[in-house]
């Protein structure tokens, strides 16, 4: 388990962390997200003892992270390998710097390209291999030692969906193994998919952090996504105005105006209603009209609107990253 805990850094006047405190549970996929200069980048240089804080603790399992580095896997968004230079050379070099065993590190780094599906460029120089294929020699060297805890920095960015689906596969079975694997990304959408916890900072300190689906279901739960199986039903539907009207074959027992608006979305309707409770007697009266209600369910808030609520109107004054 990783305990932050009124965690400070400060780059002469400029605050990059301010009294950050967060935890981060063993074998969870946690999103940590923020915009650029959020203070993501110098959190995870202290769990790396890139560097030390200024006030504050950084705790792996009640130990001070900077005695316990080999115990962290890291994808930085810069990548950091050599273009020159051939792949098992330097994944067996990362090896020794975990502390194998040349024979050790050599075992580790084939089984690591063989799990990112790259083995046919084991004896290449990284700079002939295309972005996508260097990222997945980044992540298998990020991989070497089985590390307890993963921290990936943009993981996908830039790739193709192949290599993007090879890395994404890979990062699943360290999730599925019980690993904690920490993602810093501004691709909300594959965070949303493999977190299960999250943290949104804002200028160094916490502004919002648990469970992904606990922070969805708080939000008002009013708003309903209605999709019927044929057309004529579509149509006593989609007539907002005799809807909203009050029409008693439909809507009949509820207040017309606990009906916001319907609005016509793809291949089906949002509804809105005034109160969250009147959407079951919603789904009974459509039922009782006898449309076939094909799908009917709350639309909970994306991470992406969660994020632009809690940071996306805050001044875009820079800080450091």
């Amino acid at each position: 388990m990783i305990e932050i805990k009124g965690l400070t850094k400060n780059f002469g006047e400029k605050r990059a962390v301010d009294d950050l405190t967060l935890t981060v549970r063993e074998g969870v996929a946690y999103g940590f997200l923020g915009r650029n200069g959020a203070g993501k980048t110098t959190t995870i240089r202290i769990l790396m003892n890139v560097f030390r804080e200024d006030g504050g603790v950084a705790l792996i399992d009640g130990v001070p992270a900077y005695k316990e580095p080999k115990r962290i896997g890291y994808l930085p968004e810069e990548r950091g390998m050599y273009s020159k230079r051939g792949v098992l050379e330097q994944l067996v070099y990362f090896g020794k710097l975990k502390g194998m065993d040349r024979e050790t590190a050599a075992r580790e780094a084939h089984a690591k390209l063989a799990e990112m599906d790259a083995t046919e460029y084991t004896n290449n120089k990284l700079e002939t291999l295309s972005k996508g294929n260097q990222q997945k020699i980044q992540l298998a060297a990020a991989l070497l030692g089985d590390p307890d805890i993963i921290i990936l920095d943009e993981p996908f960015s830039g790739l193709d969906p192949i290599n993007a689906q090879v890395l994404k596969d890979a990062v699943r079975r360290q999730v599925d193994e019980g690993r904690t694997v920490i993602f810093s990304s501004h691709q909300m959408a594959q965070v949303e998919e493999f977190c299960d916890e999250i943290c949104i900072i804002d200028r160094g300190h916490s502004v919002l952090e648990g469970n992904l689906a606990q922070i969805k279901r708080s939000y008002p739960r009013n708003k309903i996504r209605v999709e019927v199986e044929d057309t004529a039903a579509a149509s006593v539907i989609a007539g907002a105005a005799s809807v909203i009207a009050g029409a008693a074959s439909v809507i009949a027992g509820i207040d017309p105006q606990s009906i916001v608006s319907v609005v016509p979305e793809g291949a089906g309707y949002t509804v809105t209603l005034d109160d969250p409770a009147h959407r079951n007697l919603l789904l009974h009266r459509l039922a009782d009209a006898g449309i076939q209600v094909s799908a009917f369910f709350v639309i909970e808030p994306t991470l992406e609107q969660i994020f632009v609520e809690r940071v996306g109107e805050k001044s875009e004054e820079k800080a450091i990253a």
